[in-house]
């Protein structure tokens, strides 16, 4: 008996201690960066028919989206990301790596099907219907 205690106690250890190292490292999650620029015609239609419904999609809760302004200087984090000439640009980081990009705003059901195919293409999630 006393020694399934030691392993339960072990096993306790082990999980704390993994808690505390995913806690004290910084964590890159997956995210979709947009790419824009005041004035963008094709942002501002972006930011009309998709933005006030993107956080509660599927894809949204998958990658976050996070709008980067091409008038300042690029984050430190995406130093290594290429944001193209065109604004918009829509960008899937993983791990601090791109996995895939679109380039401009095709409109809403485009969106969301070339999104859903860097999606399914990468990570096994299935494709928007």
């Amino acid at each position: 008996m006393s020694g399934q205690i030691t392993a339960c106690r072990l096993a306790t250890l082990a999980s704390a201690a993994i808690a505390v190292l995913c806690l004290s490292s910084p964590v890159l999650a997956s995210e979709l960066v947009m790419f824009e620029r005041p004035g963008c015609g094709w942002c501002a239609r972006f930011n009309a028919e998709i933005a006030p419904i993107y956080a509660k999609t599927d894809e949204g809760h998958a990658l976050p989206l996070r709008r980067v302004d091409l008038t300042q200087p690029l984050p430190a984090d995406l130093a290594g990301i290429d944001p193209g000439a065109f604004t918009p640009t829509f960008v899937v980081v993983d791990q601090g790596r791109e996995i895939g990009r679109i380039r401009g705003y095709p409109g809403d059901a485009f969106f969301f099907g070339m999104l859903g195919r860097i999606m399914n293409a990468t990570s096994g999630t299935p494709a928007r219907s």
